[in-house]
């Protein structure tokens, strides 16, 4: 590990939580499977980690921000419960329509959330499970693990994705960048972790 903090930065919807049209009633969200296990992994070994997550529910007009930080309460709270901080959540709340400079890929949220938490971008990790979370991986050179969410599981819906590994739940992803951080940067893994496989050579 170096000796600033490392961060994980995870996508919510599909990636944390169970993917939702649109979600904004704390009550139905849902963890994924492995979400507390694998983050318990990421902060054992001292893991900052970091919620990025594209919000144009708001300027549609289906929630409004309130409503937005009372779904953030409510998922601090279910991971506090199991002993997990989350050390920040950014959210865009932009349409596409806006060109903002927040919006997944965009790199806005890195940027806005390294400069508060005070670590370099490309030393993080990025865990999504669509082609706009490693998209703005790639962007900001950090190294990216595709977590293929379970209602876009067909192969249009991640096409164009180029992470740099597949895994294939938080549990496989963190196992992974426990094994990334024992080794020299660009090297694939010691063991090879149930579906997880290398999908940039080099």
């Amino acid at each position: 590990m170096s000796k600033s903090r490392r961060y994980v930065l995870l996508d919510r919807d599909g990636t944390l939580n169970v993917e939702k049209n649109y979600l904004s009633d704390p009550a139905e969200i849902e963890l994924l499977p492995g979400v507390i296990e694998g983050l318990k992994l990421l902060e054992s070994r001292g893991f900052g980690t970091v919620i990025l997550t594209n919000q144009s529910g708001i300027s549609r007009g289906y929630f409004d921000k309130r409503q937005l930080e009372n779904i953030h309460r409510r998922l601090r709270n279910l991971l506090f419960v199991e002993g997990i901080t989350i050390h920040g959540i950014y959210y865009c709340p932009h349409s596409p329509n806006d060109h903002c400079f927040c919006r997944k890929p965009q790199p806005g949220l890195v940027y806005r959330a390294a400069a508060e938490l005070k670590f370099d971008p490309f030393e993080s990790f990025v865990i999504g499970d669509k082609p706009s979370d490693i998209e703005m991986g790639r962007r900001v050179r950090a190294t990216t693990v595709l977590v293929p969410c379970k209602g876009y599981e067909a192969e249009d819906e991640i096409e164009g994705a180029e992470p740099d590994f597949v895994a294939r739940d938080l549990v496989e992803a963190a196992t992974l960048i426990l094994q990334l951080v024992q080794q020299p940067r660009g090297q694939s893994p010691a063991v090879e972790l149930g579906s997880i496989r290398r999908k940039i050579p080099g």
